[in-house]
C-alpha cells in the first residue's frame, strides 16, 4: 500500500479570520470573546462551509476565545471536523509561522481549516494562492475583514506547502 503522503491528492486549505469580537477594553488579548455580530457571522462561516460541502479532516485552531468562539458557532451551524488542535503558534503568527503549523497536518488530511487572525491569515492567503489577477485575489489583497474565508487548493504534501502552490477557489465574507 502507498504510503498517503506520496499519493498526488486534492487538497484543500481554507484560512478563517476570526469573527468580530468585542473591544479589548480592560481585558487580556487572548480573551476577548465574539461579540454579539460576530456569533451570526461565525454561524454564518458555518453555514457557507455547508453549502459549499467542505468537511475538514483537521481545524488548526489559534488558542484564544474569539477563535474557539468562532470555530463553536461555525461547528454549530452545521461545520464538521474530523479533529480540532489548538496551537499557540497561530495567536499572533506570521505567515512563515503559520505555514509551518500547516506543514505539520497529517499527510492523510485532504481539508485543513485554519482559524486565526490578522494580518497572519491574510497574508498567508496572498502568499499561497497562485491566481494573482482574479477579481477574489484582487479584493482579498485590499480587505480581508473579520469572519473572511479564502478557499485554496492544492496537490502537493501538507509538508511540502509552499507560495504560490494553491489555486485561489474562492474568497468570501459570511455575514449572519
Amino acid at each position: 500500500m502507498a504510503d498517503p503522503s506520496d499519493l498526488v491528492i486534492d487538497r484543500t486549505l481554507v484560512l478563517l479570520r476570526h469573527a468580530k469580537a468585542v473591544p479589548p477594553e480592560s481585558m487580556a488579548d487572548l480573551d476577548r470573546p465574539l461579540s454579539e455580530r460576530g456569533r451570526a457571522d461565525a454561524a454564518a462561516v458555518g453555514r457557507y462551509l455547508v453549502a459549499e460541502g467542505i468537511e475538514a479532516d483537521l481545524v488548526l485552531c489559534s488558542p484564544s476565545i474569539r477563535t474557539q468562539e468562532t470555530w463553536e458557532y461555525a461547528a454549530e451551524a452545521g461545520a464538521i471536523t474530523a479533529d480540532l488542535w489548538f496551537d499557540r503558534r497561530i495567536y499572533n503568527a506570521d505567515t512563515d509561522g503559520l505555514l509551518d503549523v500547516v506543514r505539520e497536518a497529517p499527510p492523510e488530511a485532504r481539508t485543513v481549516i485554519l482559524v486565526g487572525h490578522a494580518p497572519g491569515i491574510p497574508w498567508l492567503a496572498d502568499q499561497l494562492a497562485l491566481d494573482g489577477t482574479s477579481p477574489e485575489r484582487v479584493e482579498l489583497t485590499r480587505k480581508y475583514p473579520t469572519s473572511g474565508l479564502t478557499v485554496l487548493h492544492h496537490t502537493v504534501r501538507w509538508s511540502d506547502l509552499a507560495p504560490d502552490d494553491c489555486d485561489l477557489v474562492d474568497y468570501v465574507i459570511p455575514r449572519g
